[in-house]
């Protein structure tokens, strides 16, 4: 019929679609989690995994310090708008992390001294790296 207004969710490249997809975003990211990489191996650990996604959530890194498994955690936050990288970390991105981690010990023979961390960036300088260890219990 003419002139009717659709019904339901719009579809299709909605702003807020988009704005979740953009580029800019992703490489952002990437380059994050890659000075977190390199900020975290230059302190002695060494990366094992980069990236571990499952449905119920994503590592960004997975490390080793020593014979502890460390899950990490990369923010990027560009401003303290609202809260900054810290702030980011929400109850619900705990829970994915969490859940995340545990299926990536189900793999495992065994399950060794694990923790998570978070590595916090205001912006894309390893001079600016907060490095936050054992931010949520692993196990």
């Amino acid at each position: 019929m003419a002139g009717r207004e659709p019904e339901g969710p719009p579809r299709g490249r909605t702003p807020e679609r988009a704005a979740r997809g953009h580029p800019n975003e992703s490489t952002a990211g990437a380059r994050a989690e890659a000075l977190a990489a390199v900020y975290l191996e230059a302190r002695g650990l060494a990366i094992i995994e980069r990236n571990f996604r499952r449905r119920c959530g994503e590592i960004d890194l997975v490390a080793r310090d020593g014979t502890t498994l460390v899950f990490v955690e990369v923010r990027l936050r560009r401003g303290q708008a609202f809260g900054g990288a810290a702030a980011s970390i929400t109850a619900a991105k705990r829970a994915r992390l969490l859940r995340a981690a545990g299926l990536y010990l189900a793999r495992l023979s065994g399950t060794p001294d694990c923790r998570i961390d978070a590595v916090l960036l205001d912006a894309l300088d390893e001079r600016r790296i907060e490095w936050l260890q054992d931010v949520i219990s692993a196990g």
